[in-house]
Parts: structure tokens; sequence; C-alpha cells
């Protein structure tokens, strides 16, 4: 594992540009391919990640064990990535049979490159208000 972990790292590198946008597409790629090993690599070993949904914490750990685990043939896609530097946002949706959940995530980079704080908000997808309508 730390021979994968040291290999990620390395092509973290060379293949971004060092913000946290970066590490936040390849956060993405490793959820939709289910590549468990890719994501703990791009995950500080201190990274601590909070679902503000459910106000549930994790460490890098078990938060791949979250994702690796979740029941169901969920399908995982990035709709946008807004780059802040050391600090980027990733707006995602997965889907799940017939139902749709959206999340916001939040990432911090630290020194070396790797993600070490993140923040969840996610939602399923409702119906238009009735008195609104759909946009």
């Amino acid at each position: 594992m730390a021979e994968v972990m040291s290999a990620v790292r390395s092509m973290l590198g060379v293949m971004s540009s060092g913000t946290a946008g970066s590490a936040l597409v390849f956060f993405g790629a490793c959820i939709a391919a289910h590549d468990w090993s890719g994501l703990r690599a791009l995950l500080a070993d201190d990274a601590a990640v909070e679902l503000v949904h459910t106000g549930e914490r994790f460490d890098a750990d078990a938060f791949v064990a979250l994702n690796r685990d979740y029941p169901g043939d969920w399908v995982f896609h990035v709709d946008e990535v807004v780059d802040g530097g050391a600090r980027a946002v990733v707006r995602a949706r997965t889907v799940v049979g017939d139902e749709t959940f959206h999340v916001a995530t939040f990432g911090s980079l630290d020194p070396q490159g790797l993600l070490t704080r993140l923040v969840e908000v996610w939602t399923e997808a409702v119906a238009p208000h009735p008195q609104r309508g759909p946009a």
C-alpha cells in the first residue's frame, strides 16, 4: 500500500498544477473509477473529512472505507471544479438506480499537495416547488 501511495503522490506532482482544484479533479476520477488506493494516496495521513448534513467526521482511512463500502451500484459524476489555489470545490452527483444525490466537496491542500481537509454537503434531487415550477 505504501508503494502505491508513493507512486500516486509522485504522479500528482507531475500531472497537476499543485492546486486544490487539480487534486479534486483526481479525487473525482478516483471515486468514479472506484480506485480506493488512488483516493487514499491523495489524502494526507492526517486528513479530516466532515459530512455537514450528518455531522459525521472521518479520518483518511475511514473516508475511503465509507466510499468503498457504500452499498448499491452507484455511479459518480463530476460536474464542475472551481479552483482557488490552496482551496477548491467540486460539484458532483451520484446516481443510484433512479435516485440522484448531489454533493459539493470543499478541499484544502497541505504543503505537500495532498488533501488535508474535506467538507462535503450532500442533498438528494427533489421536484421543484409547485408554486415556482421548473426553471
